[in-house]
């Protein structure tokens, strides 16, 4: 595992903790917890993906 690989790991990382407080809080009934977090799961795979074939 190679620095650039770790870097931006780190990034997310950071930054999922910067944003969960804020989505947690405006999302306190779980149907619409699980609707939005189902929505940028989505999100972030293909983000992943479209990344892996890039690079």
């Amino acid at each position: 595992m190679g620095l650039e690989e770790i870097i931006p790991s780190i990034a997310l990382i950071l930054v999922l903790i910067l944003v969960l407080p804020a989505f947690i809080k405006s999302n306190l009934k779980k149907r619409v917890f699980f609707k939005n977090l189902s929505i940028w799961g989505v999100i972030i795979l293909l983000l992943m993906v479209l990344l892996y074939f890039i690079y």
